[in-house]
């Protein structure tokens, strides 16, 4: 087993116009004036670009071999949209792409799977987008835009399954107190590649609670990023994953305050078994200037099954302002607690059950917290299948 856990860097800056540092990047619509990534840069420093097909560089898009299905209740607009319409939603997010990979595929892809959701309304059920992949040989690319409007509610959900290659830019806009989840499962197959970059604007006063859960893929590497239209926007980011034998997973968090008493929280659990399961997590957070009043917290915990894993955890916190309410930042990756293992087995309990209820208790607050029923049943379920490889890996 090979555990790592990079010290967190929590840093207050001089408040200059412009402070140099990987979480202030240049965007640039422009596809040719951003390299092709490597892995001396900072960001891409962990991900293994060999296995990405070329969708973090050149690959060609070809024609989608991923079918979209979708439910939505009454009143909630779901529709593939092209033309000026898909191209005026291209920034939605107040965001200007950052990687080669986001800016070809917002310069590429000409169509649009829109969700929008009209202001006031509360969506009696959750929207529920199925992308099922049918071919991972075909690399292909894709853009979704999330909109909703000023004091609505809704349920978005995003399931990724099947054999794919694909590269993802996801946007959300969430209006002035609005009450949003935005749930992206990425239960895909085992030869799956999935690059995704979700970008989220919070509105004045909103309340917005995206969840990553990654159980699938060879390779699944995401960006969840939050900026703030106003003041009093909350943030919750949480996510759960489960890395098998040669798996990489990836998440990357960053939290921008970028407006007065705004809040983030973040909380990732995951779990690996087998050789060569590697896990990522970095998590960042930057305090501006203007963002004086924030509070933000993150939280990062890892629980190693087996021999011959590995799991990055990389906690950043960047200050440009002391007047904030509170910032801080937790990150553990460890093995089985022995004492709580003993403590059960005292009890009569075998070593297997012991072993199944730790891990269930390990990842049931979170999942609990996701907040969508059917979904938590679903989770539930998933780990304990993915529990049973790792018990059987015991005899």
């Amino acid at each position: 087993m090979t555990v790592t856990e990079t010290p967190a860097v929590a840093r207050a800056v001089e408040t200059t116009d412009k402070v140099l540092s990987h979480l202030h990047p240049e965007g640039a619509w422009e596809v040719e004036a951003h390299p092709v990534p490597g892995r001396k840069d900072e960001i891409w420093r962990f991900t293994p670009l060999k296995r990405l097909k070329e969708l973090h560089a050149d690959a060609p898009f070809q024609e989608s071999a991923t079918t979209c299905t979708w439910t939505a209740p009454e009143g909630v607009r779901v529709e593939g949209v092209d033309g000026e319409e898909a191209e005026s939603l291209k920034g939605i997010s107040g965001w200007v792409p950052n990687s080669r990979f986001a800016a070809r595929v917002l310069a590429e892809v000409p169509s649009v799977l829109l969700v929008d959701v009209p202001a006031e309304l509360e969506a009696a059920e959750p929207v529920m987008i199925d992308l099922t992949g049918t071919d991972a040989s075909v690399t292909e690319a894709g853009r979704v835009a999330l909109r909703f409007g000023r004091h609505s509610r809704a349920v978005v959900v995003l399931n990724h399954t099947g054999s794919a290659s694909l590269a993802q830019v996801v946007e959300v806009e969430v209006g002035d107190g609005a009450q949003v989840t935005v749930v992206s499962l990425q239960d895909w197959a085992d030869d799956a590649v999935h690059l995704t970059h979700h970008q989220a604007l919070v509105g004045r006063d909103a309340s917005y609670k995206h969840v990553a859960i990654t159980f699938g893929g060879d390779v699944v590497r995401m960006d969840a990023n939050v900026t703030y239209d106003g003041p009093g926007g909350e943030a919750e980011l949480l996510g759960l994953y489960f890395a098998d034998e040669g798996q990489h997973i990836e998440h990357r968090l960053f939290a921008d305050h970028t407006a007065p008493r705004t809040k983030s929280n973040v909380v990732y659990k995951g779990a690996l078994q087998g050789d060569g399961a590697h896990t990522v997590w970095i998590g960042n957070v930057l305090i501006r200037k203007v963002a004086e009043g924030i509070e933000t917290f993150e939280e990062n915990r890892n629980l190693v099954l087996t021999d011959g894993c590995r799991a990055d955890s990389v906690p950043n916190l960047e200050i440009e302002t002391g007047e904030i309410e509170g910032a801080g930042h937790a990150s553990a990756t460890a093995r089985f607690d022995d004492q709580q293992l003993f403590y059960l087995r005292s009890r009569g309990i075998s070593e297997t059950e012991a072993r199944r209820l730790v891990v269930h208790g390990f990842f049931g607050d979170l999942i609990r917290k996701v907040g969508v029923p059917a979904l938590e049943e679903r989770l539930q379920s998933t780990v304990e299948s993915e529990l049973e490889r790792h018990l059987l890996s015991l005899g």
